[in-house]
C-alpha cells in the first residue's frame, strides 16, 4: 500500500504552485540578480518578487526581509550577529528549555565566547510563563529568544506578552516562527518582535530556503560575510530558483490559512477515534488549545514509541524518545514538561498538513488498532 504521511512538521512536500513557479527559473532565468544586463534584471525582479510575497504573509515591510538557507542559519544570524553586535552593551540572553537545536546549539557556543544564557522552563503544557521571563532579565540582558509554536508538541507560545516584556526593558526579542508559519496567522505587528525565522520547507516550499525578518533601523552583525548581497546583511549571490519558491510558498498559505480550520477537524477526529481504542492508555502532550492546528503527540503509555512505528511502517510519524544502548531517553522538550518517563517513552507525534485525508486517518486508526493489539 501507498505510504501514508504524518510527518508535516519535519517537512512539507513542495506544493504543485510553487513546482510550478519555479520551473521557469531551472530552464531560462540563469542571470546573476546583481549583474546589470537583461538577465540579471529578470532575476532580480524574481528575487524582489519573492520577498515581497514573504513580506505580505508576515505583514512585514519587503526591505526587512532576508533570504537565507533556512531556519538554522535565520537562528544562528540573530543570536550571534546580536551577541557580537552588542556585547559591549551586555553578554545576557534569555531562551528556553524547549527551543529548536539551532538555537540551543549556537547559545551553546555563545556561553564558550562568554554569553550567560538563561534557559527558562515550561509547564506541564509546554508553554513559558512570561514572568519567569521578565525575572530573568538582568541589565546585561540584550536579546530574549522563543519560538513561537514547539516543533514536538505544537504549543504556542504567549510571544505578544513576551513582546511586552521586553519592549518595557528595550530588549531585543526573536521568534522562531518556522512551525507556525503557514498554520496560524503570523502577523509580525501584532507579535511585536524584532526578528523573525522562518524555513521553506515547512511551508510546501523546497528545502535550503529560508528568511530572516529583521526590523527596520536595527543594525546586527551578519552571519556571513562577503559581497553586499542582501543589502550587506547576507553575502552569497542570491538563489533565485529558491527564492520563488518560497515566495510561492508563502503566497499560498496567505489564501490557505482557512484550510488549517479543516485540518485541526481532522487532527480532532483521530485523537477522539484514538482515545476509543480498546486497552490502550493515551496521554496528549501539548496544549489542549494553544496548539497548532495539526499537532497531535501522544503517549501511548507503558510502551515504546520508536517500536510502535516500526511495528506499522506505512505510516510515517515521529517519536518523541530516543533509543541508545537498549535504554529509552525522553526528548528535552518532553523532559522539561515534567512528563513522566513510563508515558514519555511511548510518545509519537503525528502531523497532518494539506494533502491529509480522512482515508488516510481510517487507514491509520486500522493499522495502529491492529498493532496495539500485540
Amino acid at each position: 500500500m501507498k505510504g501514508i504521511y504524518l510527518d508535516y512538521n519535519a517537512s512539507t512536500p513542495i506544493a504543485g504552485q510553487v513546482r510550478k513557479a519555479m520551473l521557469p527559473f531551472l530552464e531560462n532565468h540563469y542571470g546573476n540578480p546583481s549583474a546589470l544586463h537583461f538577465a540579471g534584471v529578470d532575476a532580480k525582479q524574481a528575487v524582489e518578487r519573492a520577498r515581497k510575497q514573504v513580506a505580505a504573509l508576515l505583514n512585514v515591510k519587503q526591505s526587512e526581509i532576508i533570504f537565507t538557507s533556512g531556519a538554522s542559519e535565520s537562528n544562528n544570524h540573530v543570536l550571534k550577529g546580536v551577541f557580537q553586535q552588542l556585547r559591549d552593551k551586555g553578554n545576557h540572553i534569555i531562551t528556553t528549555k524547549i527551543e529548536h537545536p539551532s538555537i540551543l546549539k549556537p547559545c551553546e557556543y555563545l556561553e564558550k565566547q562568554g554569553a550567560t544564557i538563561t534557559y527558562i522552563g515550561v509547564d506541564q503544557f509546554g508553554r513559558v510563563n512570561p514572568h519567569d521571563i521578565e525575572a530573568a532579565i538582568t541589565d546585561q540582558t540584550i536579546l530574549i529568544s522563543v519560538m513561537h509554536a514547539n516543533n514536538e508538541v505544537g504549543t504556542l507560545q504567549p510571544i505578544e506578552e513576551i513582546s511586552e516584556i521586553a519592549k518595557k526593558y528595550h530588549i531585543l526579542f526573536h521568534t522562531d516562527a518556522s512551525q507556525s508559519v503557514g498554520k496560524v496567522q503570523v502577523d509580525v505587528k501584532e507579535l511585536g518582535v524584532d526578528f523573525l525565522s522562518l524555513a521553506g520547507h515547512k511551508v510546501y516550499a523546497p528545502k535550503g530556503i529560508g528568511a530572516l525578518f529583521i526590523r527596520e533601523g536595527i543594525e546586527i552583525e551578519p552571519l556571513i560575510h562577503g559581497a553586499g548581497h542582501e543589502s550587506g546583511r547576507r553575502a552569497g549571490t542570491e538563489n533565485v530558483l529558491l527564492a520563488v519558491g518560497l515566495g510561492e510558498a508563502c503566497e499560498v498559505a496567505h489564501q490557505s490559512l482557512e484550510q488549517n480550520m479543516e485540518i485541526q477537524e481532522l487532527r480532532d477526529y483521530f485523537w477522539d477515534r484514538l482515545r476509543k481504542l480498546p486497552d490502550v492508555a493515551l496521554s496528549l502532550n501539548g496544549h489542549t488549545e494553544l496548539r497548532l492546528p495539526n499537532t497531535l503527540n501522544i503517549n501511548f503509555e507503558n510502551r515504546v514509541g520508536q517500536d510502535i512505528l516500526d511495528s506499522v511502517p506505512q505510516i510515517a510519524a515521529s517519536t518523541g524518545s530516543a533509543c541508545h544502548t537498549g535504554e529509552v531517553n525522553l526528548s528535552p522538550v518532553l523532559k522539561a514538561m515534567g512528563v513522566k518517563e513510563s508515558a514519555g517513552k511511548g510518545a509519537v507525534r503525528f502531523s497532518l498538513g494539506r494533502y491529509t485525508t480522512k482515508s488516510d486517518i481510517d487507514t491509520t486508526l486500522e493499522l495502529l488498532k491492529s498493532a496495539l493489539k500485540n
